[in-house]
């Protein structure tokens, strides 16, 4: 997923999930417990993405594992991509 081609409302949707999940780590016991909230969502809302364009669970079953390891590629790349920010930019994000 290249961020340059992202448009003003794909920053606005990730801003409002990070927003709320920074709310829910003010009243959690451990930001962890968030983290592990937010993959669960993630994992069942794309379940959700590719159950609802299937004609039948044979279909699902079918492209399970293209649908894994395309969702998995594409968190380990958001993933580095944002530890590369945090590395690149750890002063200024931790004044």
């Amino acid at each position: 997923m290249s961020t340059e081609a992202l448009d003003d409302a794909f920053w606005q949707r990730a801003d409002e999930i990070i927003n709320l999940a920074n709310e829910q780590c003010e009243k959690a016991e451990s930001s962890d417990d968030v983290s592990a909230s937010l993959l669960y969502a993630t994992a069942r809302f794309n379940a959700f993405l590719i159950a609802s364009t299937a004609q039948s669970a044979g279909d699902i079953q079918s492209g399970k594992e293209d649908a894994v390891a395309y969702f998995t590629e594409q968190y380990r790349q958001l993933l580095m991509d944002n530890l590369d920010d945090y590395i690149e930019n750890f002063d200024e994000y931790n004044a």
